[in-house]
């Protein structure tokens, strides 16, 4: 028992000290006013040079505002941004000596916002094995494998019995899904992290949360008021042990995987840290094939660190055609002690035969029911409902036909054709915003799914 305390003990001082997202020096308040004053100084110090100058009063003004605006969202000042500030402000007074008021204005105006910039949170791959301990545990949550991805920043609770994977864009906290962990925890860890958050100045969004979940962040959060939670679409979700392919409305499933068992198609599965090297090079040029990089997008339904073996419990569905050719590949995420599995990202060869995919899953079902998986989790379904509906009003119509519009890009439609199939359309989820920072929150759901990162070691 005394070992016990003494390393939850060991763990709360690393939590504590890992808290802090960039472990920057805070500067104290009257370091702050001094700056200020100096501000209005070297205004005053211009505005008797120059005459009455608007401008100078102008971007004092703006600067002001800036400042305003970081402390009414309680914002720290760190030493590096302090710095910066300072930086900037010797930049405009070089600017108007040499005549460049342009320059000299918009570093002047721009002095209160680099002072009061948001702190960015770090990647923590490093506590990849105490998350994946957690994903072990977590039960009927299709996006917890996801939570190992390598660009998250993590927040715990004391007990390290449940967390969170976020990260922060534009001075707005992004939580990816739900909490990973012990469920009974996550009320209670819901207020912690928004009260942590709180101090840091960020702003809360959630993508992709449960409907439950959804409704602990709009009643637990310190910080929920003005919280929306919108619809986004589907979890898509196989019942192992009640899935079968008999009647009409699993009739396209059945020519499909009819279609490869004609091809001489066959399938395996294996653990993706067995998988050999040369084997593992064939799956990469597969991927290769289509030239749109080996993931390094993607933050919330989506894994990094592809087929090497970094993360554990990652099963792999290989295609061979009849000539033994591998043709196409299904990677999948495992949690609740591997009784739930998650699709990562499927792969296929160009000149693969149709119905490869289906043909992939519905093998794992098979397999599934022998190796006591409850739960496979084929995608997310993005507004199903807005391509299933016949008679679709005004509003809902001009939706569908942006969505047909954009269907090359970013392939909705395609996706929902394909998941239809199986029937197994689940619970919703949500992504929670404010709408007066729609904005700022847009900007960072679409970076952080759609920029390439760099892959965390």
């Amino acid at each position: 028992m005394a070992d016990t305390n003494s390393a939850l003990t060991g763990y709360r001082t690393y939590r504590d000290a890992a808290l802090t997202p960039t472990r920057a020096v805070r500067v104290p308040l009257i370091t702050v006013l001094l700056l200020v004053g100096v501000v209005l100084l070297y205004a005053a110090d211009r505005a008797a040079q120059d005459g009455v100058n608007r401008g100078w009063f102008v971007a004092v003004s703006i600067s002001g505002l800036g400042v305003a605006r970081g402390l009414h969202l309680r914002r720290p000042i760190t030493l590096p941004h302090f710095t910066s500030a300072v930086i900037v402000l010797g930049v405009s007074n070089i600017a108007y000596r040499g005549d460049h008021h342009v320059v000299g204005f918009v570093c002047l105006a721009s002095t209160g916002f680099v002072l009061m910039l948001p702190q960015g949170s770090r990647p923590q791959p490093d506590q990849r094995c105490r998350i994946a301990a957690l994903v072990d545990r977590t039960v009927a949550d299709p996006l917890a494998p996801f939570a190992l991805h390598s660009a998250k920043s993590y927040f715990f609770n004391a007990a390290a019995t449940a967390a969170i994977g976020y990260r922060t864009r534009f001075g707005i906290a992004v939580v990816a899904g739900d909490p990973v962990g012990d469920r009974a925890e996550f009320a209670g860890l819901i207020r912690e992290f928004s009260e942590f958050a709180g101090k840091q100045g960020w702003r809360i969004a959630i993508l992709g949360a449960s409907p439950e979940l959804s409704e602990l962040w709009r009643t637990r959060a310190t910080d929920h008021h003005g919280l929306h939670a919108i619809p986004i679409g589907r979890d898509v979700v196989v019942q192992v042990g009640e899935f079968d392919m008999v009647g009409r409305k699993f009739r396209n499933l059945r020519q499909a995987v009819s279609r490869t068992r004609n091809f001489g198609v066959s399938t395996e599965i294996r653990y993706e840290r067995e998988l050999e090297p040369a084997l593992r090079d064939t799956l990469f040029d597969i991927v290769d094939e289509w030239g749109s990089g080996r993931q390094t997008r993607g933050f919330s339904m989506i894994l990094d660190h592809l087929l090497d073996g970094r993360n554990p419990g990652m099963l792999v569905v290989l295609a061979r055609d009849a000539e033994g050719r591998v043709v196409g590949f299904q990677r999948y995420g495992s949690s609740n002690h591997g009784a739930e599995l998650s699709l990562d990202v499927p792969w296929r060869r160009k000149d693969a035969p149709n119905g490869l995919d289906e043909r992939m899953i519905v093998d794992l079902v098979d397999y599934g029911r022998d190796k006591g998986v409850e739960r496979i989790s084929l995608a997310f379904a993005a507004f199903p409902e807005l391509y299933a509906e016949k008679d679709r009003s005004r509003t809902r119509q001009g939706l569908y036909v942006l969505a047909r519009t954009l269907d090359p890009m970013i392939r909705l439609e395609s996706l929902y054709r394909f998941l239809r199939k199986f029937n197994s359309f689940g619970d919703q989820r949500f992504v929670l915003i404010r709408w007066r920072e729609l904005v700022f929150t847009a900007a960072a759901l679409l970076t952080l799914e759609f920029v390439p990162h760099r892959k965390q070691v």
